[in-house]
């Protein structure tokens, strides 16, 4: 386990708090203004930032993310860029930042170039959404001899056995999704993320974050009734969609997080935020 990574997880065992991962996508809706929402993500709380590398054909992926994607894309976000974004701000940041992206980006560029200048980009985890475990031998060896996390995808239809392979060859945490299908914001978690979480605890000492379809301070409590951490991202990535072309837009995102963590830390007022 990467040191940031394992450090937050410490601290949050030691405090008895739920952490909150936030997904966004790099590059929107544009670099200049990613920037400075991965700053506000820090500064409202967020334990780690995934920071998703916009991708043509992002299939596992929701409405309101495709779309983050094909803004990235349209203003010329790349890996390579995506990567020195996250260069570039690392000393800023608490938080740690896990890179999450498709096979095909990370294997035009190469495993070995890729996990060297993640590396030195201070990306402590990287998810690869579509690399299957079974053939994650490789590039996992690059990515760990580099110093990172490979963080593994688990779903409530993934086999016990292919649980207990994730638990072996991951590091960092696991990711448990709380329901089949594509990414996307609910009004309520899905009922069988608590038996994904037991399936997943038998098996494994990781700590656990599970996400897709979490969007409120509520949600956030839930997991952490079976979880270590609760991921959000559609949410938070359908505000940057709505404030993108305001003046309102960093500060949106900023009590966006805060509200989320209003469970987990005293807050001074509750209520949904104003955006």
């Amino acid at each position: 386990m990467s040191g940031r990574i394992a450090e937050i997880f410490r601290r949050l065992d030691t405090d008895g708090q739920t952490g909150l991962v936030t997904y966004v996508t790099g590059g929107d809706p544009d670099l200049a203004r990613s920037a400075d929402i991965l700053r506000a993500l820090d500064r409202a709380g967020a334990d780690i930032i995934e920071v998703g590398v916009p991708f043509s054909d992002p299939l596992a992926d929701g409405p309101v993310i495709q779309r983050a994607s094909e803004r990235a894309l349209a203003s010329g976000a790349t890996l390579s860029n995506v990567l020195e974004l996250v260069g570039r701000l690392r000393g800023e940041l608490n938080a740690a930042v896990v890179l999450f992206t498709y096979a095909n980006p990370v294997f035009r560029m190469g495993a070995d170039q890729f996990a060297a200048r993640a590396a030195a980009a201070g990306v402590d985890g990287v998810l690869v959404l579509d690399l299957p475990i079974e053939e994650a031998g490789p590039f996992r060896q690059a990515v760990v001899d580099a110093g990172i996390d490979l963080i593994f995808l688990l779903s409530p239809t993934t086999t016990d056995a292919r649980i207990q392979r994730a638990a072996e060859l991951g590091s960092g945490f696991l990711y448990g999704i709380s329901r089949l299908g594509v990414t996307g914001a609910r009004d309520q978690i899905a009922s069988g993320a608590s038996a994904l979480a037991g399936r997943i605890r038998a098996v494994s000492s990781l700590p656990l974050a599970v996400g897709f379809g979490l969007s409120s301070p509520e949600h956030v409590r839930e997991i952490g009734e079976c979880a270590d951490a609760a991921v959000v991202g559609s949410a938070l990535v359908n505000i940057i969609a709505q404030e993108a072309e305001t003046g309102n837009l960093i500060p949106a995102v900023e009590r966006y997080v805060t509200w989320l963590k209003r469970d987990i830390v005293p807050a001074a007022s509750g209520g949904a935020p104003v955006t």
